[in-house]
C-alpha cells in the first residue's frame, strides 16, 4: 500500500526533520571514561605548578578559585556567597602559641584575606544537602610540610585536596542533570590546611540557614583509591541512618572502613560542631601526603568515579528521605596519647586487620634505620601488643628520644623482631 496524504509533500518531513534536530541536540550520557577524563583535567589545572601549590591568600590560590567559579558557572550552579560565588573573610594569624588565629578579623599586618567559593543547585524543596571541600595546600612547603630539603619545591597538592575539589565539581554536574527536590550547597573551602578557616568562618557566618541542611559531606583526599579499594568514611555516628544509607550505597563493593567521630583534622568538624550529620570521605594515607611529590599523574581517576557515583547513590537517598536525626559522636582525638618520638612511618589507615600496617618509610628515621618496609604489620612494640592505630599510639607514647627497644612485625608469612633506637 502506498502513503497517501493530502498534505504538500514538503510539509509531510517536518515533524522528522524536528524529531531529528531535537534528537540530535540531546546532550550525549557521559560515560565512565569521560567522567575520568574530566576529573583528570581538573586535577591538572589545579596541581599544576603554574598555582604554585595554592596557598591560602596567594595568587595561586586566587587562580583556583577562579576556575572553580568558571565551572560552577558552566554548570549551571547558582551563586551563594556574599558577592556573587565568594564568601571573602579575613584572618589574623596569632604571635602567641597559646592563642588562636582571629577567624574574620582583619586590619593587621599579617592579616590573610581569603574566600570560599559556594555555588548552589536551586531544586523546588526546603531542606539542603551540602558538598564540599578544601581547594588550598601548602605552596612552597612550610611546618606543615613533610619534605626535607634545603631548597623549596612547589606542594601541588593533587591527592590533598585537588582530589575532592574535581569529585565535588563531578558531582555538581551530575546531581545538577537530576531531578531533586532538596537544593544542593556546593561550597570549595579555603584555608583549611591553615586550620580549618574557611569551613569554620563559613559556619559561623553562614550565606544560608543551616537549619535546613539534612547533612554535610566533606571529600578530603579520595584520589587514591588502591587495588584493595578501600575507603575510609568518618562521621559514620554523627546520624543513626548513615550505615544502612552508606552499605545501599555501596553497589561497586568498595572495602568501607567505618570511623564515627564527627570531629578529625579537616572541614566537617566545622559543621559537626554545628551539630549537623556529617561524613568524611577519605581514600586513605601515602607517602606523597605534604611533599612535592603529590602530583596529577599519581591518582586513580577511575577510582574516583567511583567514589563520585557512591555519592552521588548517597545524595539521591538524602534527597528522597526525611531529614537526618543527628548524634553527637565521642571526640577520638580527645584520647589520642601524647607521645614525643616518631617511628617515621606512613600508616595506613585504611588497614583493619590486628595490628599497624606500614604504608611508608620516611628517610632518616627509626623505622628506616630499622631495616622496617612498607607492607610491614607492626603487632608488638617493646612489651606493647599493637592491634590497632589507637594501641600504636599508646605504645609510642611509652618512649622517649634515646630509648631502645624491639618491634615485632609481619613481613609475609613470616615475623620478625627487631632492635630499634628513638632519635
Amino acid at each position: 500500500m502506498q502513503y497517501s496524504s493530502s498534505k504538500p509533500l514538503h510539509t509531510r518531513f517536518i515533524p522528522l526533520i524536528f524529531l531529528v534536530t531535537a534528537f540530535a541536540c540531546q546532550p550525549k550520557e557521559k560515560s565512565a571514561a569521560d567522567w575520568s577524563i574530566s576529573l583528570k583535567d581538573d586535577v591538572t589545572f589545579l596541581a599544576s605548578d603554574d598555582l604554585e601549590g595554592r596557598k591560602t591568600g596567594t595568587e595561586g590560590e586566587k587562580k583556583a578559585a577562579q576556575y572553580i567559579v568558571n565551572r560552577f558557572t558552566n554548570i549551571g550552579l547558582k551563586p551563594a556567597g556574599t558577592e556573587e560565588f565568594y564568601q571573602q573573610y579575613e584572618v589574623t594569624p596569632s604571635q602567641n602559641p597559646h592563642e588562636m588565629p582571629k577567624v574574620g578579623k582583619g586590619g593587621d599586618s599579617l592579616t590573610i584575606k581569603s574566600k570560599n567559593v559556594i555555588g548552589y543547585i536551586d531544586n523546588p524543596g526546603e531542606e539542603m544537602i551540602i558538598i564540599g571541600a578544601h581547594y588550598d595546600h601548602l605552596g612552597y612547603g612550610g611546618v606543615s610540610s613533610l619534605f626535607r630539603s634545603d631548597t623549596a619545591q612547589v606542594h601541588n597538592g593533587a591527592d590533598d585536596n585537588a582530589s575532592g575539589v574535581a569529585v565535588m565539581m563531578q558531582l555538581a554536574e551530575r546531581l545538577k542533570a537530576k531531578k531533586m527536590n532538596k537544593d544542593v550547597l556546593f561550597i570549595a573551602f579555603s584555608g583549611e590546611e591553615e586550620g580549618l578557616w574557611g569551613s569554620n568562618y563559613f559556619a559561623k557566618n553562614s550565606t544560608v540557614d543551616l537549619g535546613k541542611v539534612t547533612a554535610m559531606i566533606n571529600l578530603d583526599m579520595v584520589g587514591r583509591l588502591d587495588e584493595q579499594r578501600g575507603l575510609a568514611i568518618h562521621g559514620v555516628g554523627t546520624s543513626p541512618s548513615w550505615p544502612d544509607m552508606i552499605n545501599k550505597a555501596n553497589t561497586d563493593s568498595l572495602q568501607l572502613v567505618f570511623r564515627e567521630s564527627g570531629v578529625g583534622p579537616s572541614d566537617h568538624t566545622s559543621f559537626y560542631l554545628q551539630d549537623l550529620p556529617v561524613l568524611h570521605f577519605f581514600t586513605g594515607q601515602h607517602s606523597d601526603y605534604h611533599k612535592p611529590s603529590d602530583d596529577a599523574e599519581k591518582l586513580n581517576y577511575d577510582g574516583m568515579v567511583k567514589v563520585a557515583e557512591m555519592i552521588e547513590r548517597i545524595a539521591t537517598s538524602l534527597d528522597e528521605g526525611d531529614k537526618l536525626a543527628f548524634t553527637k559522636t565521642k571526640d577520638e582525638s580527645s584520647d589520642t596519647p601524647r607521645f614525643t618520638v616518631s617511628l617515621g612511618v606512613v600508616p595506613d589507615y585504611l588497614f583493619s586487620g590486628k595490628g599497624m600496617r606500614i604504608d611508608g618509610i620516611s628517610e632518616g628515621k627509626p623505622a628506616q634505620a630499622a631495616g622496617l618496609q612498607k607492607g610491614d604489620i607492626v603487632v608488638k612494640l617493646g612489651d606493647n601488643e599493637v592491634v590497632d592505630m589507637m594501641s600504636y599510639m599508646k605504645a609510642l607514647s611509652a618512649f622517649e628520644k634515646g630509648n631502645e627497644t624491639t618491634v615485632v612485625v609481619k613481613r609475609g608469612n613470616e615475623e620478625l623482631q627487631v632492635p630499634l633506637k628513638f632519635f
